[in-house]
């Protein structure tokens, strides 16, 4: 069986890749079919961007797809920057644009809570689709720090935790994150040991 992953982003790939095991399915993702078009992630919540992204490979490529619409929810800022998390300096995709200004947003505020949300969806040729999530809650910090991971990591400092997402090397965030939690509760919903690929195909 094959399941597609639909994103081109490197650093998501290799995020889910290290965490997500399945048995009996090959995992592919956009970067394996050059031709399918770019999708205008233009719904106003996590769960319709990622379900038109996995329906529209589905739709292209006639293979389960999976896809995840993650974005940064900072209570002081009534959820933003939420669904606009890439984007919310403006175009082109700038992260430490996207970081400057949260920073100065949340300038002189005392409320740094704020949690990380990823939706992933799974969408199959017969016109299934289902749906989980996973949050990360935690908190702001003052200034950047650290060097690894991407987006908001510098910023974001999990509850429990002292050190930003930054600061911690991808083992220990793949343990805690978002997407970890997400693609466990995939895990335990859609390919353990009834796998709803391997049900569809049989």
């Amino acid at each position: 069986m094959q399941l597609v992953l639909a994103t081109r982003n490197p650093h998501k790939l290799e995020e889910i890749r290290s965490i997500i095991r399945m048995n009996g399915v090959e995992l592919l993702s956009a970067l394996d079919f050059p031709d399918l078009p770019d999708v205008v992630e233009d719904g106003d919540t996590f769960e319709a961007n990622a379900v038109k992204k996995a329906k529209s490979i589905t739709d292209a490529a006639g293979l389960w797809a999976m896809a995840d619409d993650s974005g940064l929810e900072v209570e002081a800022l009534d959820g933003a920057p939420g669904v606009y998390s890439a984007r919310y300096a403006g175009e082109p995709v700038d992260y430490d644009a996207n970081n400057r200004k949260l920073l100065c947003e949340l300038d002189g505020q005392p409320n740094r809570n704020a949690r990380f949300r990823t939706v992933l969806a799974l969408t199959g040729p017969d016109g299934s689709v289902r749906i989980v999530e996973g949050i990360c809650p935690g908190r702001i910090g003052f200034e950047e720090k650290g060097d690894h991971g991407f987006g908001y990591d510098p910023l974001f400092i999990p509850d429990g935790e002292t050190r930003t997402f930054a600061e911690m090397d991808s083992e220990k965030k793949n343990r805690i994150s978002h997407r970890a939690h997400a693609l466990a509760a995939a895990s335990a919903a859609w390919f353990g040991d009834t796998n709803v690929l391997t049900m569809a195909a049989g």
